[in-house]
């Protein structure tokens, strides 16, 4: 195996230099703040987690985890995602604390993975998690919460498609009672967006032609709150009905807040179908295929930690929105030079003391000048008052030199 080259870095991770770095914490500032103002309090957990607790309760393949061993020999994995650390978390040190918690985190996470275009193997995760409460309104509260933080960010143009996997199950069990593989087969399908491989399946099933335009028809379940009426028609499952039912009250509810214009349902989606016992949501800005956030309801996660519960939540993609909104101009706080000679040192150096201290938002770089007619030359005067000075403008330059 060849050494790596002493500039190149590992598969899927990337460097963030000064001006993305200014843009990336003011889409994390500014949602996290807006999450704030929700009721939503911000927690902190560790990078590395037991592989036998977070590990295997994580919502992430095993394949993509990051594994190593500590002095002990016990396997440890970098987190691949937060809601498994945070439902660790609610289940022991904030066991005492009643229902229902909201919670807030900005991290970043790891995931192995292939040489596949514009997957990263680190990358950053702002969001939320509503603990121990189960209703519609819950449901209705994080997807509501999900369109404020997207704006919050600066993402102007999006849609947010909304699911259920309980749709899904019903309908399928009502179809294909007994050919588990076959159901499997078919989400992994819709899981994957591979539509053209989902009508072939069915296909391949040698359904009744009643049952397969029944399995297809789903694929056009996608719209307004005109779908719940749709959808009601399909499948006659106790299931498949409830999944519906509930669906339509969180629709009733984003509707009262105002946001349901962002929002169709697609009961296609239904997330990673392993993990996720309800509603699921996906959100897509119109020029970026991949999601910049996803989430639903987990209500099976916490009782591996002992303390069941029921759970929502979701996660925006900070690294994807910075690909969205990257482009634009972060308004950044002017910048005074002040430059000085060795008699002036003290002088210089406490005035930018008080400067810095001071309510203005200006940055203040201190810069000693040896030879002043050789630096007087290379600061160019760009006038409105701007100076540069080897590539940085400044919005003032005092000069304290004999």
């Amino acid at each position: 195996m060849s050494k790596p080259k002493v500039f190149e870095k590992p598969l899927g991770v990337k460097d963030y230099l000064p001006k993305a770095v200014t843009k990336l914490r003011n889409i994390e500032f500014r949602v996290l703040a807006c999450m704030e103002r929700w009721g939503y309090n911000q927690i902190i957990t560790p990078t590395l987690e037991y592989y036998d607790t977070v590990g295997v309760a994580s919502s992430t393949e095993d394949k993509k985890l990051f594994k190593l061993l500590d002095r002990k020999g016990k396997t440890l994995v970098l987190r691949s995602e937060l809601t498994a650390p945070i439902a660790r978390v609610a289940s022991s040190l904030l066991k005492e604390h009643a229902f229902p918690l909201r919670l807030s985190y900005h991290s970043n996470v790891f995931r192995s993975i292939e040489e596949e275009a514009g997957r990263d193997s680190e990358f950053f995760q702002t969001g939320v998690e509503l603990i121990g409460d189960a209703s519609s309104e819950a449901d209705a509260e994080v997807v509501a919460l999900a369109i404020a933080s997207l704006q919050a960010a600066g993402v102007g143009a999006f849609k947010i498609a909304l699911g259920h996997v309980g749709f899904l199950n019903g309908l399928f069990q009502e179809t294909l009672e007994g050919r588990s593989d076959a159901q499997l087969a078919l989400k992994e399908h819709l899981l994957s967006r591979d539509y053209v491989g989902y009508r072939e399946a069915i296909k391949s099933l040698a359904l009744t032609p009643d049952v397969e335009r029944e399995l297809i028809g789903v694929l056009r379940l996608r719209g307004g709150d005109e779908i719940c009426e749709q959808a009601r028609m399909v499948s006659q499952h106790p299931i498949a009905q409830d999944a519906i039912r509930h669906l339509c009250e969180v629709w009733d509810v984003l509707k009262a807040y105002g946001v349901s214009e962002h929002v169709v349902i697609d009961l296609t989606m239904i997330g990673d179908f392993s993990y996720y016992t309800g509603m699921t949501f996906e959100g897509y800005a119109s020029d970026l295929g991949f999601p910049v956030c996803s989430g639903g309801r987990y209500d099976n996660l916490l009782s591996q930690f002992g303390r069941p519960a029921p759970a929502t939540g979701f996660a925006l993609k900070t690294n994807r929105i910075l690909e969205v909104t990257g482009k634009e101009n972060v308004e950044e706080p002017g910048r005074v030079l002040i430059a000085y000679d060795a008699e002036h040192r003290e002088e210089a150096l406490q005035l930018a003391k008080a400067m810095r201290s001071s309510d203005d938002e200006v940055i203040i770089i201190t810069q000693l000048v040896s030879e002043s007619e050789a630096w007087s030359n290379e600061l160019l005067n760009k006038g409105d008052g701007q100076f540069e000075l080897r590539g940085t403008v400044y919005s003032d330059v005092i000069t304290m030199m004999v």
